[in-house]
């Protein structure tokens, strides 16, 4: 009984192992807003995120203004002014404010199961730039109109059951990562073969890492899929591997450990039942043989 009880508990860790490390990552990177900042902010030197956000500047200002024949000209000389703002640290500093807002809506979406998509605004991004053109005498600078323009980075109708998976983990916080340490030692506790109950722990904490991974590859394509083939789909990319860097992360050192720990737990097993090797005969002895 005490052996069954104990497989029981050692397959259950193979499926609390990636919901314990989504639910800490939901709740300690998601839900903190300095985490989620820190972690899009490097992305103001992505050159996807920078593409996407000259593009969709460009777009926005040249709806709202006409100058004649010298409109194609115009939207170059805006494009590229908007991508060479992007290299400033003015950019990084509105990048940065833009993300701080961004979280808002990550939070409804992800976590209060409201809103449509998670959206970047732009329009401090428009605001900082319509400054530096005018500065640097860019004609027609002054005609921008500062107005909201987003990149969407994840739809909610794309997202389906990891919506509701995402937002049900949130709540459990880091309680399901001390339950799998928990659920561990009593799988060795109840144990009859300590050293076999160790070796399939740690293969179980592998597998869990396995799905871990798997899981944040399809949620990937799932998301992705459901926007338009345009910069927002590259940006958005670039901001999804920013997020879930730390989730692949967990994965790789669970890995490494789990399957660390049962070669280990493998090896001393079979050294310790190692045959000894049989005495060899002294040659004193051999020669009394034959005498």
């Amino acid at each position: 009984m005490r052996s069954y009880l104990s497989t029981a508990l050692i397959v259950l860790l193979t499926v609390l192992t990636p919901l314990s490390a989504i639910a800490a990552w939901a709740d300690l990177e998601i839900g903190d807003t300095g985490r989620f900042v820190s972690t899009i902010a490097p992305l103001a030197s992505d050159p996807a995120v920078q593409g996407a956000v000259a593009d969709r500047v460009t777009d926005q200002v040249m709806t709202q203004i006409d100058v004649g024949p010298l409109q194609s000209g115009a939207r170059e000389l805006l494009h590229e002014a908007v991508l060479s703002f992007a290299t400033t640290e003015a950019f990084k500093n509105a990048w940065a404010t833009a993300a701080r807002a961004a979280h808002t809506t990550a939070q409804q979406v992800l976590a209060s199961g409201g809103g449509d998509a998670v959206t970047i605004d732009l329009a401090p991004v428009t605001q900082q730039v319509k400054r530096q053109l005018m500065a640097d005498r860019v004609p027609y600078a002054d005609r921008i109109p500062v107005r909201h323009s987003e990149i969407t980075v994840l739809k909610a109708d794309g997202l389906g059951v990891w919506r509701d998976v995402a937002r049900g983990l949130k709540a459990a916080g880091v309680r399901p990562a001390f339950a799998t340490g928990v659920l561990a030692v009593a799988a060795l506790l109840i144990a009859v073969r300590r050293r076999r109950a160790l070796i399939e722990t740690g293969l179980a904490f592998a597998a869990g890492a396995v799905a871990l991974a798997v899981a944040v590859a399809v949620a990937r394509a799932t998301s992705l899929g459901n926007l338009p083939d345009n910069g927002d789909r590259s940006a958005a990319a670039a901001i999804y591997d920013a997020l879930t860097a730390s989730l692949l992360t967990t994965a790789w050192w669970v890995l490494g450990a789990g399957l660390g720990l049962a070669a280990v737990a493998w090896l001393t097993g079979r050294h310790r039942h190692a045959p000894c090797p049989a005495p060899r005969p002294s040659p004193d002895f051999t020669e009394s043989l034959y005498r």
